[in-house]
């Protein structure tokens, strides 16, 4: 009978963690609710688009994109960023050229991860909350924990089940109804964990329902915007609301995807010179970003 006890542990773990996501869900829309009547009859800036639809990153990667079509940041598709223009013309520009260091150079992964941890960024935040429009970072966290325990849950009901069935033949129950006993619990965590996907969307994790009806008509604004149509807007527009994949030329899409790090070269860093080994005028990638109208 000691598969009994299993079966025990397994509806424990399950019932905890399916419990707790559930509170943790009904937390976050309670906190939601407050400020559902926020931000009505206001539009979205650029920034506050790109934090409502991929969190801090995402301001990064739109700042990133701006400062490279205007041709005052280089992103070689090395995966190298180097300031040309050390003037900042807003908070988020100054933060990203900061955390470069003026007429620097350094890998584009930590830059866009040092960047979204800036002031302006936490700033932007805490604007988007207090309007009603952002999930307050704790709810988001406590939903993201929960999706996390009910995932672990899911495994361990599983491995409990197997070590139940691999015991000694001992009971007068057959395996395969031993097999199912095991299988409500999972039942249970799989279950939670794929009604959480689709009540709790990624952009879900950032904008509340105020701030996603805000966003509801970006996507059809800026989806279809290309390298050869729509304006500036639109298309910085697209990439706020659908990350680096909405970024039109090849190079710079290649600038974005390069995810190696050498410890040695921290943001400000400028290896070998004005421009360094990593791009010269010469370097195909350095125009990325560059030339007339062209994304986690």
């Amino acid at each position: 009978m000691l598969w009994v006890l299993l079966l025990l542990v397994s509806w424990a773990v399950a019932g905890v963690a399916c419990t707790r996501l559930c509170l943790a869900a009904v937390r976050a829309a309670a906190v939601h609710d407050v400020g559902t009547a926020g931000g009505g009859g206001r539009d979205l800036t650029l920034y506050e688009t790109a934090f409502l639809s991929g969190g801090p990153r995402r301001v990064a990667d739109v700042t990133l994109v701006a400062m490279a079509r205007q041709r005052r940041l280089l992103l070689a598709r090395t995966g190298w960023a180097t300031v040309v223009d050390p003037l900042g013309r807003d908070d988020m520009e100054r933060s990203v050229i900061g955390v470069i260091g003026p007429e620097g150079q350094s890998l584009i992964a930590p830059v866009r991860a040092a960047a979204a941890t800036t002031d302006a960024v936490r700033g932007l935040a805490d604007r988007l909350e207090r309007a009603g429009l952002a999930v307050p970072d704790g709810a988001a966290t406590t939903i993201v924990d929960g999706i996390r325990r009910v995932r672990l849950a899911a495994l361990a009901v599983a491995g409990l089940g197997a070590v139940a069935l691999l015991l000694p033949a001992a009971s007068y129950l057959p395996r395969h109804l031993v097999a199912l006993w095991f299988a409500l619990p999972l039942t249970l965590t799989l279950s939670c964990l794929v009604i959480a996907r689709i009540e709790v969307p990624p952009y879900a994790l950032w904008a509340s329902p105020a701030g996603r009806r805000l966003l509801g008509p970006l996507p059809r604004a800026g989806a279809h915007a290309t390298a050869a149509g729509g304006d500036e807007r639109t298309y910085l527009t697209s990439v706020a609301v659908h990350g680096i994949r909405a970024v039109g030329e090849p190079d710079l899409r290649a600038a974005f995807a390069h995810r190696e790090h050498h410890p040695d070269h921290a943001p400000g860093h400028r290896p070998g010179g004005a421009f360094g080994r990593h791009r010269t005028e010469d370097d195909p990638g350095s125009g990325s970003g560059f030339g007339g109208a062209r994304e986690h």
